[in-house]
């Protein structure tokens, strides 16, 4: 099954039954997913006029003047010879068929070479409905059986390519490539099963498909058509859960924990790259609290634009007063496809529960950053998309006076007050991080358990696990807490840290939130952005800035010490010499102590 995007032009996200043992070439080459990629690989190859259609073009060739590719080629006919060649040679075509395939067997074999390599470049996605059990042993079963469908199907899927390719060239290869060729990512769907006393009054809701179960397959590589965000997320009050309808066959409800808040994210069959990125980087939520309580809050990825209106098109959250809901959406558009519109649209409901109840969002990582003699300490670093927090936290790891560096969160957090101390709380098990300021090596070292987004572009990213769950939901203390300060040249004597003085030298700098973009959004050399937090705590200024004074002055009462320190992460030739020594000279500050 394949989904047409919004245009109606060819997909890029294909669905493979699930409810099929592959045994057969036939269940390969007969299928409506094998149908619609030739008719797209026939289209762009007729559109260069390339010479590879040669052949179809003296066989199979219907009408040369139509804009159809279906009504110009003979599709069901390419379709019989290829599953013939999947078991026959071309000699035996051209005496039963008179078709001479070895006058053009260079053609063909590119063109079967070029439609093979157009599969694999596709997002490829099963999904398999299956009753939901609170039985381990059932449930583990049923994703054995969900892995033995794909390893039958990618074995089909190459066994039909080779054999298609040894039939018509005659020869053998010496050397064979097993190929990723079936699914990337698979997922265990259930029917969302929610008493009553737990529903929503628009029942819609409940219509999608519920997953509980997600089996990846490294190495697992995306290509989405935008790599970069623009823009914060607008809150507007509006009833809109009352105005959409997700049509059940073309949505996927994904339940989450962010940090210890429970989300349902809707997202478009289009869009399962991104709903895949979701399952790596936050904790997939248990079916028994699904069916236990409503969710925190709602993310919607992939409606159209003429519901939520031109003001919205990058996304919006909405104050749902009639469920009661803070309801992020995304629009439907070639320019919102990216993780990051995924992540900051999730991230930003979260934030505005966290202020709606007066603790304090923050954007930043938290890590325990333990040394060798034994010192260790908690350090926050607060900043915005590329200000060095997770290249200063890495860089930790390649001295040898550290031990170990414990992220406990490394996007985003929240602060609380228990027992008059400030504890931090994460909200992510994963990171979504940035591959070009991090060390070579570092996205091989992470190939067999992360999903890829854009490897070869500019501001390529990985989501890459990291941490448990049970971590970053339990309260963490503070020792210390940074601005991160990436656009600061740190000269030959000058120390890396400044202290606060007082809540008001800090607040002054945390609520500028200035840093060096770093090309992580459409910005460009030196931006400000309130806390460096655009993802709710600016869309609630006023009520955020009373919640910080307070937490300031919290922390400076109980000897949380604040600073800033200075990554030199956005100025030229110190992407990796600055978060070196920002992290040398936090190992430094451990050693001395309070």
């Amino acid at each position: 099954m394949a989904f047409l995007g919004k245009d109606g032009k060819y997909p890029r996200s294909y669905i493979i039954d699930a409810n099929l043992t592959y045994r057969n070439p036939f269940q390969i080459i007969d299928s409506e997913n094998f149908s619609i990629l030739l008719k797209e690989i026939l289209e762009i190859l007729d559109e260069k006029d390339d010479e590879s259609l040669g052949f179809f073009k003296e066989y199979f060739l219907i009408d040369a003047t139509s804009n159809k590719i279906d009504e110009k080629y003979d599709i069901k006919r390419i379709i019989d010879l290829i599953l013939i060649l999947s078991f026959k040679t071309p000699e035996y075509i051209y005496e039963n068929y008179g078709i001479d395939l070895l006058k053009h067997r260079k053609a063909f074999l590119n063109f079967i070479e070029i439609l093979y390599n157009h599969w694999r470049n596709k997002h490829r996605f099963i999904i398999k409905k299956e009753r939901y059990t609170s039985n381990i042993s059932t449930r583990l079963s049923t994703s054995y059986s969900l892995i033995k469908v794909n390893n039958d199907f990618k074995d089909m899927v190459r066994d039909v390519y080779r054999q298609v390719s040894f039939n018509t060239s005659g020869e053998t290869p010496k050397v064979l490539r097993q190929l990723p060729s079936g699914a990337q990512v698979s997922f265990l769907a259930d029917k969302m099963r929610v008493p009553k006393n737990h529903r929503f009054k628009n029942q819609w809701l409940y219509e999608p498909l519920i997953v509980w179960n997600v089996i990846f397959e490294p190495p697992v590589i995306f290509y989405t058509l935008s790599n970069k965000r623009q823009g914060i997320f607008p809150v507007k009050k509006r009833n809109i859960l009352s105005e959409l309808k997700l049509p059940r066959t073309q949505w996927l409800c994904i339940p989450i924990n962010v940090g210890r808040m429970l989300f349902y994210i809707y997202v478009h069959m289009e869009f399962l790259a991104l709903g895949a990125g979701v399952t790596n980087l936050f904790e997939i939520a248990d079916m028994k609290e699904v069916m236990t309580k409503k969710p925190d809050g709602i993310v919607i990825f992939g409606v159209s634009e003429e519901m939520i209106g031109d003001d919205e098109k990058r996304g919006a959250v909405f104050i749902d007063e009639e469920e009661n809901m803070i309801v992020g959406v995304i629009p439907f558009s070639p320019e919102n496809d990216y993780f990051g519109y995924m992540k900051k649209n999730t991230l930003t409901v979260h934030n505005l529960k966290v202020i709606e109840k007066g603790n304090l969002p923050v954007h930043g990582a938290l890590a325990r950053v333990r040394l060798v003699n034994g010192k260790s300490s908690y350090i926050l670093l607060v900043g915005d998309s590329g200000a060095g927090k997770s290249e200063t936290l890495e860089a930790l790891n390649r001295y040898q006076e550290v031990s170990m560096v414990d992220i406990i969160f490394d996007d985003m957090g929240s602060l609380e007050i228990h027992d008059g101390k400030v504890v931090a709380f994460g909200t992510e098990v994963g990171a979504f991080v940035r591959l070009d300021d991090l060390p070579p090596g570092y996205a091989y070292s992470t190939i067999d358990r992360s999903v890829f987004m854009n490897p070869d572009s500019v501001n390529a990213r990985v989501i890459v696990p990291f941490n448990n769950f049970s971590e970053i939901i339990k309260p963490s203390r503070i020792d210390y807490v940074f601005y991160a300060n990436n656009y600061t040249k740190v000269s030959e004597g000058e120390d890396e840290i400044r202290f606060f003085k007082n809540v008001d030298e800090a607040l002054e700098v945390f609520s500028k939130g200035a840093r060096m973009a770093k090309g992580t959004t459409h910005e460009r050399g030196i931006t400000t952005s309130y806390f460096a937090n655009p993802f709710g705590a600016i869309q609630m200024r006023e009520k955020h800035h009373e919640i910080a004074i307070k937490f300031f002055n919290q922390m400076f009462k109980t000897g949380i010490k604040i600073g800033e320190l200075k990554t030199s992460l956005g100025i030229p030739g110190y992407e990796y010499e600055g978060p070196l020594r920002a992290a040398k000279r936090l190992i430094k500050l451990i050693n001395e102590g309070k």
